[in-house]
């Protein structure tokens, strides 16, 4: 019982001081946040948050910090997907739900790189690691998965970085009084927009391919 309640008090203190030592590192702390947010215990939001803040407070380097969190997210990405394709699927079937996989299996093995580049920019509550699982438990194409991941992933957090370096003030405002959901609305509206765009351009290539 002094345990659970010595974890409780302990644990907020973990992460507070984690978050301050990411901060603190500025752009290079993606790299360490990417690996997290990649893992099997993901940290919703977490990198869109550090590129908001970060990019309204020194606005001049916001494609910088969207470079980076591009970066750090992608390389989360590729370490997560060699594990799996390490481990094939008994690895995924492990980790998440039979419907889970059931779901993803079936979009991913009929959209393949669009699956991923969808996923990738879209913002939580969609879900990116059971994709990247999949992508390297299915043997999916090293190039073909990083040129997907990072797409996704560059569009989604270079439109962050511009709009908090372009609405700063505001942009904060809004998450200090509204949380995440609003944030994740907004990109979310943005990333829909850019997703249905990736979604024709991949139909139109298989039809090609098909004739």
């Amino acid at each position: 019982m002094l345990t659970h309640e010595i974890f409780a008090f302990a644990a907020p203190m973990a992460a507070s001081s984690v978050r301050r030592w990411i901060f603190h590192l500025g752009g290079l702390g993606f790299i360490p946040l990417g690996l997290l947010d990649s893992s099997v215990i993901p940290l919703p939001g977490s990198m869109d948050v550090l590129t908001v803040v970060l990019s309204a407070r020194k606005q001049e380097l916001w494609l910088y910090y969207a470079m980076m969190a591009t970066l750090g997210s992608v390389i989360g990405g590729y370490l997560t997907y060699r594990l799996a394709r390490k481990g094939g699927k008994e690895t995924i079937e492990r980790k998440f739900p039979a419907r889970t996989l059931e779901r993803v299996y079936g979009i991913f093995g009929r959209w393949g790189f669009g699956a991923i580049a969808i996923a990738a920019l879209l913002p939580p509550p969609a879900p990116m690691v059971p994709f990247l699982f999949a992508a390297g438990a299915m043997q999916y194409s090293v190039k073909k998965f990083l040129v997907a991941l990072t797409l996704g992933r560059m569009v989604r957090y270079s439109v962050l970085a511009f709009l908090a370096a372009r609405y700063g003030r505001q942009m904060l405002t809004i998450l200090s009084r509204s949380g995440y959901p609003v944030l994740f609305a907004a990109v979310g509206l943005i990333a829909a927009a850019t997703a249905g765009l990736i979604f024709l351009l991949v139909r139109k290539r298989k039809k090609q391919a098909r004739n």
